[in-house]
């Protein structure tokens, strides 16, 4: 791939869509554990999805300030490789996650300008990953997923002390641009490869890979 660039493909919701993901060599699948979102599946039709995934293809469990008890069962009955944190958990609380369950955590921090850049900061000792991904609107019922791009100039040339990656609003038209202007070595897209909300359309799983790693 080229400059061994990371795809995530997130939200995946049938066996169709792992085999899809898997066969263009993506790295991470990401699965929604968060009932307003369109992408959200129960914990065993999670479990089946992960146990098609092939080796070598991550299984991410994407959550929204989720308590223990939910993270028990989530981690008892599916397979994964990491846990991403998408709502307001505190650096403290990433902390604990790590401690209780063993697993890399990956903090997804809205970004919409240089005033949000200090809350990013504030995760990198305690989180193995950063998800920069787009603020929603204030009115949005969706933490992410929401198809919204941040100013990639903001992050533009930045260097951090832990891998990240980049989300929100990236398409297989975009992802390219994205690529070269923040340096993103990790691309994370969820809406911008689906034809409805939650469907996700093969061709554009296979294009924005392709656009990515190209």
């Amino acid at each position: 791939m080229k400059n061994e660039i990371s795809v995530k493909i997130c939200g995946l919701r049938s066996t169709r869509d792992v085999g899809v993901v898997a066969g263009t060599g993506a790295a991470y699948c990401g699965f929604v554990f968060f009932a307003k979102s369109p992408r959200n599946v129960s914990l065993e039709l999670a479990r089946n999805l992960a146990l098609r995934a092939p080796v070598g293809l991550a299984k991410v469990a994407l959550v929204v300030n989720a308590d223990d008890g939910f993270l028990d069962a989530l981690t008892q009955q599916v397979p994964l490789d990491m846990l991403q944190l998408h709502g307001s958990e505190t650096p403290e609380r990433v902390a604990l996650i790590k401690a209780r369950y063993g697993l890399p955590v990956m903090k997804a921090v809205g970004v919409a300008d240089a005033s949000d850049l200090p809350v990013l900061e504030s995760y990198f000792k305690t989180a193995d990953q950063i998800l920069v991904d787009a603020k929603p609107p204030k009115d949005a019922d969706l933490p992410g997923g929401n198809g919204l791009a941040f100013d990639w100039r903001l992050i533009a040339g930045r260097r951090w002390p832990i891998p990240w990656m980049l989300a929100g609003g990236l398409t297989p038209d975009n992802v390219a641009e994205a690529i070269k202007m923040t340096g993103a070595k990790q691309v994370d897209v969820s809406s911008g490869v689906e034809s409805a909300p939650g469907v996700k359309d093969p061709a554009l799983i296979e294009a924005f890979v392709s656009g990515a790693t190209a």
